[in-house]
């Protein structure tokens, strides 16, 4: 994508705030990240290393960042690791990179990425509502399918992938084990009554007795409900793919789009949104966030001649399964701006090199669109839930008799 800015932006800019995240993957979106200035690759698998990008991301006023993770090491290749020695391979836990940074950090939203293919709901349900304490009201979940056979080869379930529609449903039957082990416990289940030695009300714990094709859950958690009640639950869809609308529609509360432009976001949304009334849930608010991975600079020159430099470094040009945009800061809000009109309510930026192009995005980016009144000046809540404009949902189990 060029950086030429497009001549709609500021007739179609609206008033009405928008939202940001960051995607975070090691160094940056691009495979030769790790070889810029800046990028401390001796770093890449230690707690200061993500806390630093974390709280930068933080000092920008984000909404929250989303960390990713898999079952299997990078690779360019579907059938396997592709053996490559130059590109970064290995990720920390993602759960346990955003528990570590949870209190070093006092707003932004925290979303781990989970494989809901090879994890069980009940260990997940339990990770992100101890994320939510630990956070004190900021996590999130971000949730994947996996249909690599190497991957699932690491845990000897399944000789083979499953197929695109089965693997969705899966993932759609885990969110509503999560969400309901979550409601499991009430608010006001925890006694702690030193005098009378009742530290629980076991009347206010439930059984969920959830039932589905992939998934048999008894309950009750082990985890106290989660501050938030329920974590933000998200989910991507990749470029010219459908596939994971309906989980969208059905199951999250943020969808991710991979589009290539304004005109495919706006049908991205009006299919999403549209499968989500028939649902029966348009009446619940979904945020639609467009990826885009970025290359900034002061100059658009800088930025395409940066961003040349690490496709001869990476013997490639950069590809993606979203859009790509390479410009300034200011070209780069009215693009934002401009695609805003197709019906979206935030961005997920995928900083191209994070040492670079995360500063770039909270020193650049968010001042420019803060001088134009779309982006906020200081945190208006201190839940994710609150920052996204969610309510506090309440527990369904609550009026049920005890389990």
């Amino acid at each position: 994508m060029s950086a030429s800015p497009p001549e709609s932006a500021r007739a179609s800019a609206s008033s009405e705030p928008l939202h940001l995240a960051v995607a975070l993957d090691g160094a940056g979106w691009h495979p030769a990240a790790w070889r810029e200035p800046g990028a401390r690759p001796g770093e890449l698998f230690t707690a200061r290393y993500w806390s630093d990008v974390v709280t930068e991301a933080e000092a920008g006023l984000l909404d929250f960042v989303t960390f990713e993770d898999a079952l299997a090491l990078q690779s360019s290749s579907a059938d396997g690791p592709d053996g490559r020695t130059d590109q970064v391979r290995g990720r920390l836990d993602a759960v346990l990179t955003a528990a570590r940074v949870a209190p070093l950090t006092r707003h932004i939203g925290l979303v781990p990425t989970v494989t809901a293919t090879h994890t069980e709901p009940f260990h997940i349900s339990k990770a992100i509502a101890t994320l939510d304490h630990v956070s004190r009201g900021r996590a999130g979940l971000s949730i994947q399918v996996s249909q690599l056979d190497h991957e699932a080869r690491h845990f000897g379930r399944r000789a083979v992938s499953l197929p695109d529609a089965e693997a969705y449903e899966e993932a759609a039957d885990h969110v509503e084990a999560v969400r309901r082990l979550w409601d499991s416990w009430d608010d006001d289940a925890e006694i702690r009554d030193v005098a009378t030695g009742r530290f629980v009300d076991r009347d206010k714990l439930h059984y969920v007795d959830f039932q589905g094709r992939h998934f048999s859950v008894r309950g009750p958690s082990i985890t106290p409900r989660p501050p938030q009640g329920q974590p933000v639950v998200s989910a991507a869809s990749a470029a010219g793919t459908d596939t994971a609308y309906g989980l969208i529609a059905r199951s999250t509360d943020v969808g991710y789009l991979g589009v290539r432009d304004a005109a495919g976001a706006r049908a991205a949304v009006a299919e999403i949104r549209q499968a989500r009334e028939s649902a029966g849930l348009s009446a619940q608010p979904l945020h639609l966030f467009a990826d885009l991975t970025v290359f900034l600079d002061e100059d658009a020159r800088a930025a395409d001649a940066r961003r040349s430099r690490l496709d001869a470094l990476a013997d490639a040009p950069y590809s993606s399964d979203t859009a790509v945009f390479t410009g300034t800061p200011a070209e780069l809000a009215d693009l934002l701006q401009d695609w805003r009109s197709a019906g979206l309510s935030g961005f997920r930026l995928r900083p191209g090199v994070v040492a670079h192009d995360l500063p770039a995005i909270t020193q650049g980016l968010v001042p420019e669109l803060q001088r134009r009144g779309v982006f906020r000046r200081s945190y208006e809540a201190d839940t994710l839930r609150g920052l996204l404009g969610l309510e506090r949902p309440v527990g369904r189990y609550a009026a049920h008799p005890a389990a």
